[in-house]
């Protein structure tokens, strides 16, 4: 394994992560326990989660990653052993039936609900999952302004609520999720000038087939120290070949859920069969080659993969061993540059 420090901290995690938002829908809590004994046994140190998890989301299922992973650590004791990372939900319908208030006056309530599903005292980092404000994310291309959104800049507050967190020693640094240039740069703003909690990391997603942070975030996550935490690196399984190939399971996640359409565009569809070809020519399997990608990025501080097998498991990590030369960087670059971001 390959471990990379966090900025602006002394602690060290494993360049892969272990995403887990399968676990308590597609995944049991024997098989998410059995994920974490394969990882762990493998260097992975840091484990991913969100009180929103298990995707979809929904008021029967809510929490049950997390308690997932609790009931391990207080099997394993092995709290010591790995860097835990969560995140608090935005709001809108999607996550009514987890609160209804913002972040301001909801950190404090999911802090404290995740530790108890945890089974831990503290959190290593905390995340704000997507923005409050209207914005583009998840798969929206382009930023349309709408006057009448009702959101009040509250950087500060968010910050001095984090702070009050940090004293209390429930959670060791913070995080952003799905965040933009211009969010990313005021929440740095507000830390520097009112020496508040700086955000350490961004986890947004980036993958072959959206590289969308490449424009101003990776210049921001370079020169202002705020690294990427790469989430759907394998675009949903779409960069597995699988659903090109019509080897899916049937208990894979777009046969399950197919309105999870982010990466099954026919522009995403034709620019993955040109990644397979390019991974077969160079006797490796798309998989690995689009982690390997991931995990070389400069401004990628971890790449969090996820699986719902251990076989799929173990190809995701061994990615770590993946070395993919300057030729075949040039030939991803080519066809990205033919088939630009087909899914943002």
């Amino acid at each position: 394994m390959k471990y990379t420090t966090l900025p602006n901290t002394s602690i060290k995690v494993s360049k892969i992560c272990l995403g887990t938002m399968t676990w308590g829908n597609q995944n049991t809590e024997a098989e998410g326990h059995a994920q974490l004994d394969y990882a762990i046994a493998n260097g992975v140190n840091f484990i991913d989660t969100a009180e929103l998890y298990p995707v979809p989301a929904t008021a029967e299922t809510q929490g049950r990653t997390s308690n997932i992973i609790g009931t391990w650590l207080q099997k394993t004791g092995n709290r010591d052993k790995v860097i835990l990372a969560s995140k608090i939900a935005g709001g809108g319908d999607y996550t009514a039936h987890i609160r209804t208030t913002g972040f301001a006056k909801g950190i404090k309530d999911a802090v404290n609900k995740e530790l108890k599903r945890l089974q831990t005292d503290y959190i290593d980092l905390f995340q704000l999952h997507w923005p409050e404000r209207e914005t583009n994310t998840f798969g929206v291309r382009d930023y349309t302004h709408n006057p009448n959104d009702s959101w009040q800049d509250n950087f500060n507050e968010v910050l001095h609520v984090l702070e009050d967190v940090i004293k209390e020693g429930k959670i060791r640094h913070v995080g952003l999720s799905n965040e933009k240039a211009w969010g990313t740069m005021r929440y740095l703003e507000e830390s520097k000038t009112h020496d508040l909690p700086r955000m350490i990391t961004i986890q947004n997603a980036y993958s072959l087939l959206n590289r969308v942070f490449e424009g101003d975030m990776a210049e921001i996550a370079m020169r202002e120290n705020i690294k990427l935490l790469a989430y759907s690196p394998m675009a949903f399984g779409v960069l597995s070949g699988k659903y090109i190939k019509g080897i899916a399971a049937d208990n894979s996640r777009l046969k399950l859920f197919p309105r999870f359409a982010r990466y099954s565009s026919e522009q995403a569809t034709e620019a993955t069969k040109h990644y397979l070809q390019l991974a077969e020519a160079n006797n490796m399997s798309l998989a690995q080659m689009s982690l390997a990608f991931v995990n070389q990025r400069p401004f990628v501080a971890s790449n969090i993969i996820g699986a719902t097998s251990l076989e799929q498991l173990k190809e995701n990590i061994d990615s770590i061993h993946v070395e993919l030369n300057d030729e075949l960087i040039k030939e991803i670059n080519a066809i990205h540059a033919t088939i630009p971001n087909p899914a943002p």
